[in-house]
């Protein structure tokens, strides 16, 4: 038995609730459906006082069962926009630009929004296009409330548009070929052009309220009364000063025409935008449904008009349904549940658009509750290894001692290892820092030796010898004549550059940057002592390294 799937249809003028079951390779069936009028608006009082009684005459006579429900909203709920985005500066930057789109785009404040976003591929230009869908938190939350307050638990909330649009890719096996798209419902019409990766939506504010409302006027009677010639009489004329010899059925179509062909201009206008800035194909097929779109002659009308081909939609032709369905019943209900389709797609996992607007509030209620049958588990555990373990001590208290006994005799023998242990460690540790303060000494001793042949070095053999040697300062002496000739050879082989001997022990005392700081050798107290002068000395400033 496959996994079942319940979607709800909230649209401007009626409800849908249908149950899909989802195969072994998630090919879907419908199992059961209904629909039901609201009995007004939802914008135009509590959502939940509209809803509730809707869905639950549906639970009634249909029999389905509440649980986990996808939900769908009216694309005059959402505000849809298609961004060019530049992958640069990685996944953050990434998001920071898409919030910003959003406040770019969306009429409202941000924190007042749900939003989600989908990637559906790359532009010419490389950019990353994104779908951003956005609806105010207190429209959608309203919603979910009341269908909470049917019995059932939303899981997921859509939007019809891409739900349709779900459907159509999937009946057509995403051909990539550029189609329109047109749900026309009772207060707005959802017009999508969808081709390949690229999609376009529009939500447009004609329906059949506006046929229902030009009826009355034009025949100067009441609403219910125009709602009634509009089902029982309405089609959309084909052009001509007569085509029906019934008057009223004659006026009636010329309404729906007149209406029809201001949707048509906006369509126009739609493809136009389309083709023009996001460089789109013109479109080669119009997918309708919806109510409204159940009008006699609307198809002839709009493929004369679009001069395409036009199909009205039905989602059963590629979705199986189950032997309790109504076949003559769901011939007429096919336009009405084609979003319900595209949402039992998206929870199935197959939808090519998954956007999902569940309110955060709803989202962090469900993550606590899912923690609810963790704790229990664990409380339940945790309360069964308790009694488990009284009555393991009642039984085994003997036990116990007795392994306690034997514990502790081994004990007192490792005690007497451990102290034996610890006079060994003491040993090692002395001997450690014995070792250590030679290692030191060795060292001291060899960097003594070091700095002392480097200066030795420095004062070539046989012209000048250390008198005193102490902490930055090297006292240097050499004989007077002999350091005369020891200058004369230096400026030979440096091309003649006079230099002092002082000077010379410097030079080479900073060629040294391994043992000596080049910047700390300094020449002091330059002076000639002995008989006569025969004796120079000087001294060295330094630091060694």
């Amino acid at each position: 038995m496959g996994k079942k799937f319940l979607t709800l249809d909230i649209g401007a003028a009626n409800v849908a609730l249908a149950e899909y079951e989802a195969g072994a390779k998630g090919a879907l069936t419908l199992l059961n459906y209904g629909i039901a009028p609201l009995s007004a608006p939802l914008d135009s009082g509590d959502a939940a006082t509209i809803l509730v009684p809707a869905i639950m005459d549906i639970v009634r006579e249909k029999g389905i069962r509440p649980g986990p429900v996808a939900v769908s909203l009216s694309s005059h709920m959402v505000f849809p926009r298609l961004a060019a985005i530049t992958p640069a500066g990685g996944p953050e930057k990434f998001e920071q630009m898409i919030r910003y789109e959003i406040e770019q785009n969306v009429p409202f404040p941000i924190d007042e929004m749900v939003c989600d976003r989908q990637v559906l591929g790359d532009t010419e230009n490389g950019d990353k296009s994104v779908m951003i869908v956005a609806a105010k938190v207190e429209q959608v939350e309203a919603i979910t409330n009341a269908v909470a307050s049917a019995g059932f638990r939303p899981e997921m909330v859509d939007v019809a548009p891409l739900a349709f649009t779900n459907a159509v890719d999937a009946a057509t096996g995403g051909d990539g070929s550029c189609k329109i798209l047109l749900d026309i419902g009772a207060k707005t019409t959802s017009l999508i052009i969808a081709e390949g990766e690229k999609l376009y939506n529009r939500s447009i504010p004609i329906g059949g309220n506006n046929i229902t409302r030009d009826i009355a006027q034009a025949l100067g009677c009441s609403p219910a009364e125009a709602e009634q010639l509009k089902r029982e009489k309405g089609y959309v004329s084909l052009g001509g000063v007569a085509e029906d010899e019934d008057a009223v059925a004659d006026r009636v179509a010329k309404v729906c025409r007149a209406v029809m062909s201001r949707l048509l201009a906006e369509i126009s206008r739609s493809v136009n935008f389309y083709r023009s800035q996001q460089g789109g194909g013109a479109p080669v097929k119009l997918y309708i449904t919806g109510g409204t779109a159940l009008l006699p002659q609307i198809d002839t009308f709009f493929a004369d008009s679009l001069h395409i081909e036009v199909e009205f939609f039905n989602p059963f032709g590629f979705i199986s349904v189950g032997s309790s369905v109504d076949q003559t019943t769901l011939g007429s209900d096919g336009a009405m549940l084609t979003p319900t389709a595209g949402l039992a797609l998206h929870m199935a996992g197959v939808a090519k658009f998954s956007i999902n607007l569940l309110p955060p509030a709803l989202i962090a209620a469900r993550a606590e509750k899912a923690k609810i049958p963790v704790v229990c588990a664990a409380g339940g555990l945790f309360v069964a290894a308790l009694v488990l373990v009284m009555l393991a001590v009642g039984k085994q208290s003997e036990v116990v001692q007795t392994t306690y006994d034997a514990v502790e005799s081994k004990l007192n023998v490792l005690k007497g290892y451990e102290t034996k242990m610890k006079a060994a460690e003491k040993e090692v540790d002395e001997a450690k820092a014995s070792a250590d303060a030679l290692a030191r000494l060795m060292g001291s001793r060899f960097n003594t030796c070091a700095r002392l042949a480097i200066v030795r070095k420095t004062l070539t053999p046989g012209y000048m010898w250390v008198e005193r040697w102490e902490p930055g300062r090297i006292t240097i002496r050499g004989w007077k004549d002999i350091l005369d000739d020891f200058e004369k050879i230096d400026a030979a082989s440096n091309g003649g550059k006079q230099r002092t001997a002082s000077e010379i022990v410097a030079a080479r005392l900073k060629s040294e940057p391994l043992i000596v700081d080049p910047d700390s050798v300094r020449i002091s107290d330059m002076t000639t002592i002995g008989r006569n002068g025969s004796i120079q000395q000087f001294t060295v400033e330094l630091k060694f390294k």
